[in-house]
């Protein structure tokens, strides 16, 4: 009768219900943390090489970050009440710790955004007429004042507000691990490496979604991409890959080591309903050949020519964002694809393409950022700075 379902299940094993918007969830999260982390290393750190993309760095992470709970959003059959998670705050619940770590976090970027754009917003307040400056002014929030020692105090309050941001931009995307590896009843999640996993990945596909960004920015403007930039983030970039991969193959080297009971199902999950997800895509297309084309990168640097670096900094990130996704897709989707009484399976899964929860929607919302990306350069240009 349901010949993708193979050995004994129990009946509530049979359905997948932590679909495709569970898997979009800690994707879209994720990719703010390495464009939060650039942003930093300039803002904090002092890192000159990332300054060229620092502003726009701040841009895409906040554009992210408010459709970050869209898909949670979505899944709930009452999304109302999604509010009650930060109105009704539950301290001991995992899941009601998004919502505290959420609104604590996105307060804090939208300050920095706004300490960052100050002077820009004053300015074009000053340059335009009617409703354009009305809505500029109130921007301003009533805070005229350009002089040199209130753009340096601007720059303190930014690092500060950088500085508190990176401790919680690492919880909220440790978080999204944190909750899979709490589930002790599922042996797939139920790790304390899922937290880290979460976090490395996380930061890789957020530098990678910059890296590929910013280059369509700059050919978008006809302005030359910066050098040291596409270098710096091709380093950052191949370290926290390193440490990514070191990290998923490390929970599989534990688990076949110890060979516990659970070691039989899962083994049987990765080497065949997850067969193409994760060795094709994770571990190979998006793992192994990355690794060699940013070592490349990387190694030969000062010899490269920059077409060439940046091409293959390109193809490696379109590539690291795949495979992130397909481990996002193996952690979400694969952990459900085996009963509870470890002999039985659900050998395929496919989302509806025009569901609630399908393919279609999936796209709507991640393509939603990218609009609000789009917008913001039109009204505060992140890279107004580079022009004059």
């Amino acid at each position: 009768m349901f010949p993708e379902l193979t050995g004994f299940l129990f009946p509530n094993d049979i359905h997948i219900h932590w679909s495709l918007m569970i898997v979009m969830y800690p994707y879209i999260t994720g990719l703010v943390a390495g464009a939060f982390l650039v942003s930093s290393l300039y803002h904090v750190f002092g890192r000159e090489e990332f300054k060229p993309l620092g502003r726009f760095a701040l841009a895409t992470a906040l554009c992210f970050l408010a459709v970050a709970g869209l898909p949670l959003l979505n899944h709930l059959g009452h999304p109302e009440r999604g509010i009650n998670v930060i109105i009704t705050p539950n301290f001991t619940s995992a899941m009601a710790g998004f919502g505290i770590l959420y609104a604590s976090y996105f307060i804090v970027l939208l300050l920095e955004v706004w300490f960052v754009f100050r002077v820009d917003i004053i300015d074009t307040a000053a340059r335009s007429r009617g409703l354009k400056r009305w809505f500029f002014a109130a921007l301003a929030l009533g805070v005229y004042d350009t002089s040199p020692e209130a753009q340096a105090l601007d720059r303190k309050i930014t690092r500060v507000l950088a500085a508190i941001g990176i401790p919680m931009a690492c919880l909220l995307h440790g978080y999204v691990g944190f909750l899979f590896g709490a589930l002790k009843a599922n042996p797939w999640w139920s790790t304390p490496l899922m937290p880290v996993i979460f976090l490395f990945s996380a930061m890789v596909s957020g530098i990678a979604l910059l890296i590929v960004l910013y280059q369509v920015a700059m050919k978008l403007k006809g302005m030359p991409i910066e050098r040291n930039a596409i270098s710096a983030m091709a380093r950052w970039l191949w370290l926290f890959m390193i440490m990514s991969l070191t990290m998923e193959l490390l929970e599989i080297m534990m688990l076949a080591y110890e060979r516990a009971e659970e070691w039989e199902v899962i083994s049987h999950l990765l080497t065949h309903q997850l067969s193409f997800s994760f060795i094709s895509l994770q571990m190979v297309g998006g793992g192994l050949i990355p690794l060699i084309l940013l070592g490349i990168v990387v190694l030969m640097d000062r010899y490269m020519d920059d077409r060439i670096r940046n091409t293959l900094t390109m193809v490696s990130s379109l590539l690291l964002l795949l495979q992130v996704l397909a481990m996002r897709w193996n952690v979400v989707i694969g952990g459900q694809m085996f009963s509870k009484s470890m002999t039985g399976f659900r050998e395929t899964y496919v989302p509806e393409m025009f569901a609630k929860e399908g393919i279609l929607a999936a796209a709507l919302i991640f393509f939603i950022p990218f609009v609000l990306l789009v917008i913001f350069e039109k009204v505060l240009p992140t890279f107004r700075h580079l022009e004059s």
